[in-house]
């Protein structure tokens, strides 16, 4: 007989609500759920196929072992016993022989998508010394994290556009139809944009390729690769220098630094910014003017901008803007969430902190406890005291998703040991000894601890596992606690027994029981028992304005408009030369498609079907140039590597600018046990270079110079 459940997506940010139709084991049936207050029956392709995960038969669902190497190798099933028994001892060894940074650790982007991870991973990832932490953040969103930190006193404290009541929005580099949102939790934003312009609204937005976004805006300018930072800084100079009245814009009492901030946009002239983006002056000096004088308007940035050269100063820059027009803490504008579980108030995530220490290699400062994953394979391959000779893995796939993918991939060779905690054999895990698989988004508890922080709207919602797991299954927050124990237990430098009590006490508590524990501590009123009893959730209404200062986790309560650390990166900026445009460059961006999450999902038919997506986007004018034919097998280079793929014609595209998908590239070597082999493409991260950084340390994975010529 069939039954109807409640379930969410956590395979992207939008944290959509479910409703799942199950026969026995088997799901039969997915649709959003109408009652869920922020998805509001809201669904994509990808939430459709988190059944396809749960019934992937290429899952691992028991611990695999690694025996032989290289196109030989292959795997074999083992019990949990041994398999945490060798992860343990093998990390404890390289560690008790070499020291604690001997050890890297990386985490992937779904561990934001599980609580156990939230709760429980974080904690064993604390329980490792080492210095070599890296994750997927400083391939994403490390910018928004560092310039949260340095201008409000917490990385996670970020500015949400309030876009159900917005009537002017800025779009910079960002494609949230195809992402749903990203740092901005917005389920169905279809919807929301046909609701903005029914109340009168406009969507502007700037992109080096009309995006699908691009496509339903107002209006769409192209602006050239990595140049975003000279035209949000030459908006800035418009509204200090116009600021309508002619005396200078204002700011509330508890924002300092806006003397600073007005000398270093001096010299960044809307004609400066047209020189280097292409984008008309006088459009700048327009959007600056319509941004001033919207009833409410909100400036929003993404990856776009994020991973490219200049993140920290773009993301810094959009914080100024919507500071600067009025927009910040304002209904319409640039406003805070008040989650039920507030991670940021209650110091459940940390502050973040930049420079406490640097890589070993290259001398990349850290920020909040992680050093730039481009510096992973160099920490890897070069000898010396501290190099890396063991890694472990959560959830992640560096080899597709960081720069220069096929050195990294040679590096993992060499390790002395390497454990994974994935559901795949992937790009990355087929090199680990040991793979360790945890149960599926379907048979876990689920709370949004972190997307609450950054939706459009403030709702809690807490949803119980459609499945029960399998007796020979474990949650990942039951092998993060296993590996922790077993391995500290081995280590010769121990903890005190008081913290080591404490340690085991933590991880013993379920993340369920954990959820209850913090919705208690907030003032809210939502409880765990009225959750249960509500499956679709609790709406806790629209975001809320005149929160500051008294929300600011700063430690004086204040807003510091202009950072030292930016501002020296304002002044590296306005040295750089106008470029020489002689029409041969190319500059390489991703793109995302609503059916892709990242590196994976690649085994889902449903998903993969259709028309091919792996092509090399590029303008009908720069293929003439070249004489190349539309369909043709070309050959990009780049001063890393080069890949061979098919072109396609697209005006698109910028001229002077190509176009790859993230996340492909997954036939190496012919030795992986999924279907998503079959998926054609190529990876561009074999392409972009862990030389070229923003400040934060984010891997400018756009704006990559490259060469494209006839396979």
């Amino acid at each position: 007989m069939d039954e109807r459940r409640i379930g969410v997506c956590n395979l992207c940010e939008a944290i959509c609500g479910l409703e799942l139709t199950v026969r026995g084991r088997d799901v039969v049936g997915v649709r959003g759920n109408p009652a869920d207050p922020l998805s509001r029956g809201h669904i994509c392709p990808k939430g459709v196929a988190i059944a396809d995960v749960y019934a992937d038969p290429d899952r691992l669902r028991r611990p695999v072992r690694r025996v032989g190497e290289g196109a030989s190798a292959r795997w074999e099933e083992i019990g949990w016993d041994e398999a945490f028994d060798l992860v343990a001892d093998n990390l404890a060894r390289v560690i008790n022989e070499h020291g604690d940074d001997a050890l890297a650790v990386y985490l992937g982007n779904p561990n934001a998508h599980s609580l156990g991870s939230l709760t429980h991973g974080t904690a064993m990832f604390k329980s490792f010394r080492t210095r070599n932490r890296y994750s997927a953040t400083s391939v994403d969103q490390l910018p928004h994290q560092l310039v949260a930190h340095l201008m409000f006193g917490h990385q996670l404290f970020l500015p949400i556009p309030d876009i159900d009541r917005t009537s002017w929005f800025l779009v910079v580099g960002a494609n949230p139809m195809a992402s749903n949102g990203s740092l901005m939790t917005v389920p169905d934003f279809p919807r929301r944009v046909r609701d903005l312009r029914a109340r009168g609204g406009r969507m502007v937005v700037l992109d080096p390729r009309r995006t699908e976004t691009a496509k339903v805006a107002d209006e769409h300018h192209f602006v050239r690769p990595g140049t975003d930072a000279w035209v949000l800084l030459a908006m800035l100079h418009v509204l200090t220098t116009e600021a309508g009245t002619g005396a200078g814009p204002t700011v509330p009492p508890y924002v300092d630094g806006l003397r600073t901030v007005v000398d270093l946009v001096a010299d960044f002239t809307p004609e400066r910014a047209e020189a280097m983006s292409g984008l008309p002056a006088d459009e700048v000096r327009r959007l600056a003017r319509e941004l001033v004088a919207a009833d409410a308007g909100v400036v929003y940035s993404r990856i776009g901008v994020s991973a490219g050269p200049w993140g920290t100063v773009c993301q810094w820059a959009v914080n100024c803007l919507n500071v600067l027009s009025g927009n910040l803490d304002r209904v319409g504008g640039a406003m805070f969430t008040s989650p039920a579980i507030d991670a940021v108030g209650t110091g459940l995530i940390g502050r973040g902190h930049h420079d406490a220490w640097r890589s070993r290699v290259r001398g990349l400062p850290e920020t909040a406890s992680e050093l730039p994953v481009a510096a992973l394979r160099e920490e890897i391959e070069t000898p010396g005291e501290g190099q890396v000779r063991a890694m472990l893995t959560v959830a992640g796939n560096p080899v597709l998703s960081t720069p220069d993918g096929s050195r990294l991939d040679a590096a993992l060779r060499g390790l002395e040991f390497m454990a994974a905690v994935d559901i795949y054999v992937n790009e990355t895990t087929r090199h680990a000894d040991v793979i360790l698989p945890p149960t599926t988004a379907l048979e876990r508890d689920h709370y949004d601890l972190v997307f609450h922080l950054l939706a459009v709207r403030d709702t809690a919602r807490f949803t119980p596992a459609v499945f029960d797991k399998e007796a020979d299954q474990r949650h990942d927050w039951e092998i993060f606690r296993e590996i922790t124990l077993r391995t500290t237990a081995r280590l010769d430098r121990k903890a005190g027994l008081k913290k080591r009590l404490v340690q085991r006490a933590r991880l013993t508590a379920s993340p369920t029981f954990l959820v209850g524990q913090l919705l208690r501590r907030g003032s809210s009123g939502v409880t765990l028992r009225k959750l249960r009893a509500r499956p679709a959730g609790i709406d806790l209404g629209p975001l809320r304005g005149g929160q500051l200062p008294g929300r600011l986790p700063s430690k004086g309560k204040r807003v510091d408009l202009a950072p030292s650390l930016v501002a020296a990166d304002v002044a590296r900026l306005a040295a750089v030369p106008t470029p020489e445009d002689d029409g041969l460059e190319l500059l390489l961006i991703g793109r995302r498609h609503k059916q892709d999450c990242n590196s994976w999902m690649h085994n889902s038919e449903r998903l993969t079907r259709g028309r091919p997506r792996h092509q090399l986007l590029m303008h009908p004018t720069d293929l003439a140039r070249r004489d190349l034919a539309d369909g043709a097998r070309v050959r990009i280079t780049s001063r890393t590597g080069s890949v061979e793929v098919e072109v396609a014609a697209s005006e698109d595209l910028m001229p002077g600018v190509v176009s790859l998908p993230h996340g492909y590239g997954h036939a190496r070597d012919g030795v992986l046990m999924s279907r998503s082999r079959e998926v054609p493409g190529v990876s561009i991260n074999d392409l972009t270079d862990p030389e070229l950084l923003d400040v934060s340390g984010n891997a400018a994975l756009n704006g990559v110079p490259v060469a494209v010529t006839p396979a």
